[in-house]
């Protein structure tokens, strides 16, 4: 039965939202839905129409009806339908089902907790599927402990959204107020939001704006949530500027309040800013970051946002006064590009655009590395340098994520690519590079595991297609091998962690290292202070080898440390002109034949310290006798090596 508008009050913490369906106290329900395409929106209850909601002049159609939590409902539009809910909170029967009305979900509260800075994280990206033998928030929570003993402070989940099928990296979801049923529910992710503060873990969580998935999306049988004036890779773009586009921004900014208020997560990372196209005066991603740290200031908890975005435009993490967006941080994309380039001299497709160890060193004293420059790949100049450069918070750095994994065409990990000594100056260039950290998950121990690209899409004709436009993308890359089958089940199966190689031989020495490098950062006043300008970085591009200089601020204190790391499999000796005069203390090495931990290195002869590190070796010390007149930062000071990478 219907009542009238004015019976009803919102319930907090859902007091401002406007699309969905709310239960009151009294086990009413409160529907609202955005529909100025329809003028007729009806209720439908399991098979039967409940009633007609009333129709305002904005668009919306909303009433209150008898529907106590577990309901199923549908909306038809004019007779058209019935279609699920587009904020719909609850698909139980997945995407082509109902919607349910859910009970407004408050996350259990631990004593404390307010989030922490982009500046404390140490990430760890999850596929929630496969990170665990259950594939569910369960299990994730079930390994926190395992996460805190590596080290890490904050968990990213892929997408969670409600999506087609059972197996999908969650970037073709269709309801973005739903949680993956197959993973728990809503309920599920609060309970590991939970567990995770307990454990002082952030959970942030990947959210897709600039797109729908192909399979279910019924949102524009409702209102222009998409259009066709602009394209993406995957379709039409998201309406963020056309004609009605006010409601499609209040529908995600409400989403992503949903996701603090009522699931518990601390952040959000957004997909692919860069194909979110909004030509209005005020961006939708500065919108969104403002609301959200709004919501934080509101509850008193440190929100973070952060976008994936290769533009390495500044004025992402630039703040809104200055005429910025005002996010917390960004993929830095170029830190990984010249790492792989250092390691592999892989040169196709984009990393054609990067020269290796001299990139790296500029990656982690500038941040951008491709900023203004000709990127042969793009046939353009590419990129921006920030004036006054760019702190080390603003910006999250990596040597693999699910893209550079699953995209490069067999789900291959750096572990199986190359030698699994390799990963010990990787994980020292990630973790003490001097800025945000992210690691995918099992890399801390050295997971072999592939992670495959998998879908389970029920349309044969839309599976086909996915297979197609794999082999399309992968096919001239792969020397005419077949890439994996991305509908298989058994695609999706080798994906799965196998933690227990954690506690196996070098598995195991892995995973110590990465505790070790961790212990220092949090030690070591330079380490722990993310000012990529107050670093130097010499490199030598023959011998792939680069030694970084972190430095902070005299304010705080603390003394200057290097990072030495070789990424050949190979023996280098380094004599560093930024080390001049220098003796050092060895605080943690790995195959650095002539060094442990403790060990006092003197200048030679010549004055400068000659580092001598095994293959893939790392060494990591403290300056005791600095030199009275340091290089500049960035000074790019090398041996022997070509010349810089033009800027």
């Amino acid at each position: 039965m219907a009542h009238a508008e004015a019976d009803w009050q919102p319930p907090t913490p859902l007091s401002n939202g406007r699309h969905g369906a709310f239960l009151a106290e009294d086990g009413r329900t409160h529907f609202s839905v955005w529909a100025p395409r329809a003028e007729r929106v009806e209720l439908v209850i399991g098979d039967a129409v409940a009633g007609v909601l009333t129709p305002r002049r904005d668009g919306y159609h909303s009433g209150i009806f008898d529907a106590p939590a577990g309901t199923r409902y549908r909306y038809l539009l004019d007779g058209r339908g019935p279609f699920a809910d587009p904020a719909s909170r609850s698909q139980p029967e997945g995407i082509h089902g109902p919607s349910e009305v859910v009970t407004a979900h408050r996350v259990e509260a631990v004593s404390g907790w307010r989030g922490l800075p982009l500046s404390a994280h140490v990430i760890c990206e999850i596929h929630v599927g496969t990170f665990s033998a259950t594939g569910t928030f369960d299990g994730v929570a079930a390994a926190l402990g395992e996460l805190a003993y590596a080290g890490y402070s904050a968990i990213e989940l892929m997408p969670v959204a409600a999506f087609g099928g059972e197996r999908n990296w969650g970037y073709d979801g269709v309801f973005p107020f739903a949680v993956h049923a197959g993973y728990g529910g809503r309920e599920a992710l609060g309970r590991l939001c939970t567990a995770a503060h307990r454990q002082g873990i952030a959970v942030v969580l990947d959210v897709v704006y600039n797109h729908f998935g192909p399979d279910g999306f019924v949102l524009d049988e409702f209102g222009p949530y998409t259009t066709d004036r602009f394209r993406t890779p995957w379709g039409n773009a998201v309406n963020f500027d056309g004609e009605g586009s006010d409601e499609v921004r209040r529908f995600f900014i409400e989403h992503a309040r949903c996701a603090l208020r009522e699931l518990g997560v601390d952040g959000l990372r957004l997909d692919a800013v860069h194909e979110i196209v909004d030509q209005t005066a005020s961006s939708f991603v500065g919108e969104l970051a403002a609301a959200l740290h709004a919501e934080g200031r509101r509850t008193g908890r440190m929100v973070t946002v952060v976008a994936e975005s290769p533009s390495n435009d500044p004025r992402l993490v630039l703040p809104r006064a200055a005429c910025g967006l005002g996010l917390d941080g960004v993929w830095n994309d170029d830190f990984h590009h010249a790492l792989r380039v250092s390691l592999t001299g892989q040169h196709d497709r984009y990393f054609g655009d990067y020269h290796g160890v001299s990139d790296l060193a500029t990656a982690c004293t500038e941040g951008f590395v491709v900023a203004g420059r000709y990127a042969p790949s793009r046939m353009r100049h590419h990129g921006a340098r920030p004036q006054g450069g760019l702190d080390g918070d603003r910006l999250i750095v990596f040597a693999q994520n699910h893209d550079q994994i699953g995209n490069g065409g067999f789900g291959v990990r750096l572990t199986e690519a190359l030698p699994i000594e390799a990963q010990f100056p990787v994980a020292a260039t990630v973790l003490l590079s001097g800025a945000v950290p992210l690691r995918f998950m099992g890399e801390e121990y050295g997971e072999t595991a592939p992670f495959h690209y998998f879908t389970d899409h029920r349309d044969p004709s839309l599976a086909d297609a996915v297979r197609e436009g794999r082999r399309a993308e992968i096919g001239g890359a792969s020397g005419g091998n077949e890439p994996p089958d991305p509908q298989a089940p058994s695609t999706f199966d080798a994906c799965k962690l196998r933690r227990a190689l954690s506690g196996d031989g070098v598995h195991g020495d892995l995973l110590e290292w990465q505790r070790r490098l961790l212990r220092l950062r949090a030690a070591e006043v330079a380490l722990g202070s993310l000012e990529p300008a107050r670093s130097t970085c010499w490199w030598d591009a023959a011998q792939s080898s680069i030694v970084l200089v972190r430095r902070a601020a005299p304010a705080l204190g603390g003394r200057a440390v290097v990072v030495a790391a070789t990424f050949k499999n190979a023996p280098a000796v380094l004599a560093p002109s930024v080390l001049a005069g220098c003796r050092l203390e060895v605080l943690a090495a790995c195959r650095v034949p002539e060094a442990v931990e403790g060990d006092e290195l003197a200048p030679s002869a010549g004055g400068v310290p000659q580092l001598r590190l095994g293959s893939y070796g790392v060494l990591v010390a403290a300056i005791l006798e600095p030199p009275d007149d340091p290089p500049p930062a960035a000074s790019g000071l090398r041996l022997g090596a070509t010349a810089p990478s033009p800027r």
